[in-house]
């Protein structure tokens, strides 16, 4: 009966440990060419962003669509120029989202503040790297970039 409990324990502790972890693909089919990032600022107080701009190169049909970056997700945009495509990334960070809240002695007042959107996405990157969300033969993978260079910030009035 011991044995039982314990075979059951290790299962439910290996099933946990299992959750929340992606495999990363090895080989994904196409290859990253050159990958940066930058954080600009806009011409009114408060709006920022960051941008992550991924130059690849593919013989085959990949259907990207996200890019998990600094804590947060974002749909891919495909851009071609120059003879390179390139996947970007696009990341509000402005602080000008206006809430409105009820702040009272009397908490029931409060009761209908939305709490802040803070996202949660299922990978735990350093500073300098992704993961791109892909499709191939309609299975979504998963392939991560490190060492992404920081480029100079963009500033505009």
């Amino acid at each position: 009966m011991k044995a039982i409990k314990l075979i059951g324990i290790a299962l439910l502790t290996f099933s946990f440990t299992g959750c929340g972890c992606a495999k990363f693909d090895k080989k994904p089919p196409f290859e990253i060419t050159e990958s940066t990032f930058n954080h600009w600022t806009g011409g009114q107080p408060g709006v920022s962003g960051t941008k992550i701009i991924v130059g690849y190169v593919t013989n085959s049909v990949v259907e990207f669509d996200s890019i998990y970056f600094m804590g947060k997700s974002t749909k891919v945009e495909m851009v071609s120029q120059e003879n390179k495509t390139y996947l970007i990334g696009h990341y509000n960070t402005s602080n000008r989202e206006k809430y409105d809240l009820v702040i009272d002695v009397d908490t029931k007042k409060e009761i209908n503040n939305k709490p802040p959107n803070q996202e949660k996405i299922p990978f735990e990157l350093k500073e300098d790297e992704a993961v791109i969300s892909y499709k191939e033969d309609g299975e979504l993978k998963y392939f991560k970039i490190e060492k992404i260079r920081k480029t100079k910030s963009d500033f505009y009035p």
